[in-house]
């Protein structure tokens, strides 16, 4: 019987197996949370670099948001990583959500970085 995180880790791994087919040479933006944290990445993985990162635990993004684990912060860091990817030139990407349901802090990271012009 699986334990309940290698079931994530093979949801996760199916996600992007399926992404990588369909990306079409486009960068993803990867999300990460933690009961803490939220982190999003640009990724290019053809070269295997970061374009473009966000979090917050950053100075920044501490200075601006009550708390680091809900919503509010999700969005925020959703805004944040779209204005570093249109300053980097990355104006389409597509969204890995790794493995977590697209419900709460992923779907306000998500929103929030579509409408500060992020296309996916």
């Amino acid at each position: 019987m699986s334990t309940p995180r290698e079931l994530f880790q093979e949801r996760r791994d199916r996600i992007r197996s399926a992404l990588k087919k369909t990306a079409n040479g486009k960068m993803r933006l990867s999300v990460f949370r933690s009961n803490m944290h939220v982190y999003a990445q640009i990724i290019d993985d053809t070269k295997g670099v970061t374009v473009a990162s966000a979090s917050t635990l950053e100075k920044e993004v501490r200075d601006n948001i009550k708390k680091s684990s809900n919503v509010e912060a999700a969005s925020f860091i959703g805004k944040l990583i779209a204005e570093r990817a249109l300053k980097s030139g990355v104006s389409e990407v597509v969204f890995d959500r790794s493995g977590y349901i697209y419900h709460g802090r992923i779907k306000a990271l998500a929103d929030a970085a579509r409408e500060a012009g992020l296309k996916f």
